[in-house]
């Protein structure tokens, strides 16, 4: 089962049962992906390099939030990530929203997320400075999720951290010794009070809100190894939206069934839900305009590329001439060699 199909299938009955809660993007997003590769998305015109054939192919849509698109920036992404590696140890660290402020989080998106991100940076950053193994400054990419596994909402950020930092006052790179970070309770604990303050100047947290807010909360820190895998892991929902079509199985009766690996377990599992709120449960994942998913900080930042240079310098890091990202090409139907686009057409609004 294709995301597109499902979309055209049950778009009319979503838009009726949810339109008092969409936001002009989810419209746009369900638009995207009900044309996508079809001729409401436009043709590209071909031309056979070799014997001059002509041929007509419906285009991709390009939204970030389809799952047939965006594989090209997808490795890109991770192809700038690989040029950052270090040869040292990796920690992933996420910082969880609790439930209580979820709802808070999907009516405030774009304020609550870049909180999110400055609130659990800071933490990393604070604990980086003042450990006494450390001492140093550290670099990370953080990537948000708004999903779990089962695509209900539930706000994250995972953070990939090298094991080692600059110590500026030092002018010297300090790497982490052993396969332990930081203590995933004292991260919340600090995490929380700078979340809850920040919320608190924003205007955004309410007396009966605060009251009901746990005291402690859920920040995972654990060793992820040479980092490429947890990058990869990362990279897979970073354009393509939260579901891929060989994890939509089955749509019948008005019903969709989809799997997804039960993390407790390690086992696969299936949901079945009424079409409609299968794409709510889609399309409630659409982020704000030009929101940034993915970020970097300290010696990662693209502003602080000289220092990154003189860590790989210090570790002997070799640099590999970034490889161009080759695009899939159109094949000629009579003798098979490449064609190339000579124009594009698209439908006229009605």
């Amino acid at each position: 089962m294709k995301l597109s199909d499902i979309a055209a299938q049950y778009g009319d009955r979503f838009l009726e049962k949810y339109s008092q809660c969409l936001l002009p993007g989810h419209i746009k997003a369900l638009q995207a992906i009900q044309h996508c590769r079809t001729s409401a998305a436009g043709m590209t015109l071909l031309e056979c390099n070799s014997c001059g054939t002509r041929d007509q192919k419906p285009m991709s849509c390009g939204h970030r939030h389809c799952n047939r698109c965006q594989n090209t920036d997808t490795s890109e992404w991770l192809q700038r990530q690989r040029q950052k590696l270090l040869p040292v140890e990796y920690f992933m660290v996420t910082f969880t929203l609790p439930a209580q402020l979820r709802n808070l989080a999907w009516q405030h998106q774009r304020q609550v997320y870049d909180l999110l991100f400055r609130t659990a940076a800071d933490t990393l950053k604070e604990f980086g400075s003042n450990s006494k193994k450390l001492d140093a400054g550290l670099g990370m990419t953080g990537v948000l999720h708004t999903h779990s596994r089962r695509l209900d909402y539930h706000p994250h950020i995972h953070f990939v951290v090298p094991g080692g930092g600059i110590n500026t006052r030092r002018k010297e790179w300090r790497k982490l010794t052993g396969n332990y970070l930081f203590n995933g309770k004292n991260l919340a604990m600090v995490f929380r009070a700078k979340l809850l303050r920040a919320l608190d100047e924003q205007g955004l947290l309410s007396p009966s809100l605060k009251t009901r807010l746990p005291k402690e909360w859920i920040v995972n820190c654990k060793r992820v190894g040479k980092g490429l895998p947890a990058l990869e892991y990362l990279s897979r929902y970073l354009y393509r939206g939260v579901i891929s079509d060989n994890n939509i199985l089955a749509s019948k009766r008005g019903k969709v069934t989809f799997s997804y690996l039960n993390s407790e377990t390690g086992k696969k599992e299936k949901r079945t839900l009424p079409g409609e709120d299968f794409l709510w449960l889609v399309l409630k994942h659409v982020l704000p305009r030009r929101l940034r998913r993915s970020r970097d900080y300290g010696f990662l930042h693209s502003n602080a590329k000289k220092q990154l240079s003189l860590v790989q310098l210090v570790l002997n890091v070799m640099v590999k001439a970034v490889e161009p990202v080759i695009r899939p090409k159109f094949t000629c139907r009579r003798c098979g060699e490449s064609m190339k686009n000579i124009a594009f057409s698209f439908l006229k609004p009605t």
